[in-house]
């Protein structure tokens, strides 16, 4: 009798967590498995869209989503979700990530650095990339606000630096807050090379930390023209926190190819893209 009782408590459990489709029963796993295939094939989900497609409520997708974005799968946005950047990861992680993506990506920027010239060089594995890349007869002047670039750069004989202090965020070694902000407006530069974890062509640009994204929204307003460093795998991608809208930015730097999805959606937006020739 206890057996009974069992297997209908599970099958009613089951049934609870299932929706019909065309007379079959999909789990919510299931589901959730096709999100993320969607996610991947499509660089978004919207959840009203596949609700129709799949004969199902809009809320059983937002939970399903929800629960995505618990376990660190999927940044959720109004009406959907979109792929999460990797870059969402610890520095120390991060330096081991994506390395030879990086390094063209310096290599890229670091054209852009004309000599006597002022750059704001943002914090990050990237950023700390694009200093190995700058040559070091360079003369220049710097500005930054990552203890980890300023310290880089010493080697740069040429280079004269101005360190921007305020609160540490550890995640990219930056200083952020609002002693950090203010500290930015006595600054002024021709070029800013911005540093996000995230380049979506709905989303923009963007970053896991609200203090970390005023800090570069300020330090892009100091500069002529901010060009935003992007290897592959954060094109497509979102993080939580909106930086700056894409049409806001001189061009995107990157090292994925001109077939990419996201470097033909930005190239469709009229956005910039410097890549591999």
């Amino acid at each position: 009798m206890s057996t009974s009782i069992g297997f209908f408590t599970r099958l009613t459990i089951t049934c609870k967590n299932a929706d019909e489709q065309g007379g079959m029963w999909m789990l919510a796993a299931q589901r959730r498995d096709l999100l993320l295939e969607r996610l991947v094939a499509d660089g978004r989900v919207v959840a009203k869209d596949l609700a129709t497609e799949l004969g199902i409520s809009e809320d059983s997708i937002r939970r399903d989503l929800r629960e995505l974005a618990a376990a660190g799968l999927c940044q959720r946005v109004y009406g959907g979700a979109l792929p999460i950047s990797p870059a969402v990861a610890d520095y120390s992680t991060r330096e081991t990530v994506a390395v030879d993506s990086k390094t063209v990506v310096a290599g890229l920027a670091a054209s852009l650095v004309r000599p006597g010239s002022a750059v704001i060089l943002d914090g990050g594995t990237t950023a700390r990339a694009v200093v190995a890349a700058l040559p070091l007869t360079l003369e220049a002047t710097v500005i930054t606000h990552s203890p980890t670039i300023a310290a880089a750069l010493v080697e740069h004989r040429g280079i004269e630096i101005f360190l921007i202090g305020g609160r540490v965020f550890r995640h990219s070694m930056v200083a952020s807050g609002a002693a950090a902000v203010e500290a930015a407006q006595a600054v002024s530069a021709d070029l800013f090379l911005l540093g996000v974890t995230g380049v979506h062509p709905e989303a923009g640009l963007t970053t896991g930390d609200a203090d970390e994204a005023a800090m570069k929204r300020a330090l892009s307003r100091r500069a002529a023209e901010t060009y935003v460093l992007a290897s592959a795998e954060k094109l497509g991608t979102a993080s939580r926190f909106s930086v700056l809208p894409l049409h806001e930015v001189a061009g995107v730097v990157t090292d994925a190819p001109a077939g990419h999805r996201t470097v033909r959606e930005l190239h469709g937006a009229g956005v910039p893209v410097i890549g591999p020739s």
